[in-house]
């Protein structure tokens, strides 16, 4: 058998593969192609086709969390969250132990959310699950509140109002109670472990944990009479429903307050990325006043720039703005997606502006709008007053003024009435037609009453309520079912329309559900 001749290598194609080795050999395995165009090869264009290498990421993808310890600072701004915190604390743990007399029979919380009942209760409103309209229309009314707030003055919600604001002041405020202001709590951290380390960090956890306790336990009291539920839960007799809801409550608040902190409004809560698109060039925000403070010198610095006739700012650059941000960013880098507009930064710089006698504001509530005009030469405006947020004020009026007509006006009597579905119809022997009913009579009011219940819209026809004499009892502030027979004379073919109406002799209220007459 003769064997084939093995195959020769052409000229062109030996230098193919050498120059292909030597490129492998050159090159490491974990260089990206070269950008280099190959020989002879045009683009679509007449240029050489070119891809450029990917760079390697070297970096982390993640910021690590910086720990953050505010500086105290006092002023205006801080009084005025000082007095919030007490308001809305005092409201949240004191309002369920409010007592509110509904009469014999019904709860006497003044807030109260009834979930075995399906009611809510508050003060002397009380709503059924079919009220759950108002509920959906408070939330609504919410929103453009919050929408009216941001575009007025910003953040202002998150800086003042918002749980996690509060709660986190509130945490703060027991840190340095326990390990001091800000240096002591920075040469803390730094320190080893000792026994007074221990000591101190023991004792404020202690504290954030009884605090955060009582925060799950408060939420719980706001679905249970308050006095019975606290008894219970010191007697080791409270339901275990209460038991999981006040320990999830206080895991919660003692991680939310106590250790995320910032975190939360710069991460995980969505308003940042919202308030965006709700503000205008004339919403009011925390700002630094560039055209004031730059450029930035120290005390004696900016004096010698002066007496030599350059240009000196009023902001010494002492860094006292950075370190009172709860946040820890800097103002003067411009507005950020972590500032909250609590207008702390401004009380500390007004503290330096006053020791060194210069005026205050250089970090202010102002508009974007007013810095252009300043840098103008132009004296600032306010305009509270626009489009944006006379759309919000006349939505919050009409939705709000809306409701409470609809509630004041609101009927205490309700009927609801479902046809059997089979049969439809029952024929008589002397030809008449037979429709049955469940009607469900609604006595929203702390008393027992009696209805008279009518038929309209079908002439002739006559009614019969299967166990019941003449009127209707329904217990206080409950429902009751009544099955209703509806006879219609011979000759009724088809179908037609008819109504029940529930009447309340003592009161004079009434109530109308429609329905449909069945008929071969």
């Amino acid at each position: 058998m003769t064997r084939a001749a093995p195959r020769l290598r052409t000229a062109p194609a030996r230098t193919r593969a050498a120059g292909q080795a030597a490129m492998a050999l050159s090159e490491p395995a974990t260089t990206a192609r070269s950008t280099a165009p190959r020989e002879g090869r045009k683009a679509k264009f007449g240029t050489a086709a070119i891809r450029p290498a990917v760079p390697a990421v070297t970096g982390d993808l993640y910021e690590a969390r910086r720990k953050i310890h505010p500086q105290a600072v006092r002023g205006r701004f801080r009084t005025t969250k000082w007095i919030i915190l007490a308001v809305a604390l005092g409201v949240y743990y004191l309002v369920p132990f409010l007592r509110f007399d509904r009469g014999p029979g019904a709860p006497s919380q003044a807030v109260l959310i009834d979930l075995d009942r399906g009611r809510l209760y508050v003060f002397f409103i009380e709503l059924w699950p079919q009220e759950v309209t108002y509920v959906m229309g408070l939330l609504i009314l919410a929103a453009l509140i919050l929408f009216l707030m941001n575009a007025v003055a910003g953040r202002i919600w998150c800086g003042y109002l918002c749980p996690q604001t509060v709660w986190t002041d509130l945490f703060l405020a027991v840190e340095r109670l326990v390990e001091g202001d800000r240096r002591a709590r920075l040469k803390l951290d730094a320190a080893p472990w000792s026994v007074e380390k221990i000591a101190l960090r023991t004792l404020k956890h202690a504290i954030w944990l009884l605090i955060a306790w009582w925060t799950g336990g408060a939420w719980v009291l706001y679905f249970a009479d308050a006095p019975t539920l606290v008894r219970q839960l010191a007697t080791f007799q409270a339901p275990p429903v209460a038991g999981f809801a006040i320990l999830t409550l206080t895991a919660t608040t003692y991680l939310l307050a106590g250790h995320l902190r910032e975190q939360v409004c710069t991460y995980m809560c969505p308003w940042p990325r919202i308030q965006g698109a709700l503000t205008d060039a004339h919403s009011l925000n925390i700002r630094y006043r560039v055209e004031r403070g730059e450029p930035r010198a120290s005390v004696k610095t900016a004096a010698a720039l002066r007496a030599a006739g350059r240009p000196a700012g009023d902001c010494v650059d002492c860094y006292a703005c950075v370190t009172a941000c709860p946040a820890g960013i800097d103002i003067r880098d411009g507005l950020q997606l972590a500032c909250i507009q609590c207008g702390l930064c401004a009380d500390a710089c007004d503290a330096v502006m006053t020791r060194l006698g210069r005026p205050t504001g250089l970090i202010a509530y102002d508009t974007e709008a007013n810095g252009r005009r300043r840098a103008a030469g132009l004296p600032p405006v306010q305009r509270i007053l626009r489009p944006r947020t006379v759309a919000y004020g006349l939505l919050v009026v009409g939705i709000g003024g809306f409701m409470l007509a609809s509630l004041a006006t609101r009927s205490f009597t309700g009927i609801s009435v479902l046809h059997d579905r089979n049969p439809l119809f029952v024929v008589l022997s002397e030809g008449g037609v037979r429709n049955g009913y469940a009607v469900r009579v609604i006595n929203k009011r702390p008393v027992e009453r009696r209805f008279v219940l009518g038929l309209e819209g079908l002439p002739g026809a006559r009614l019969e309520v299967v166990g019941a004499a003449d009127d209707l009892v329904v217990p206080a502030d409950a429902t009751r079912e009544y099955r209703v027979l509806v006879f219609a004379p011979p000759g009724r073919a088809g179908s037609a329309p008819l109504a029940f109406r529930v009447t309340d002799p003592a009161s004079g209220e009434t109530a109308l559900a429609q329905d449909h007459f069945k008929a071969p």
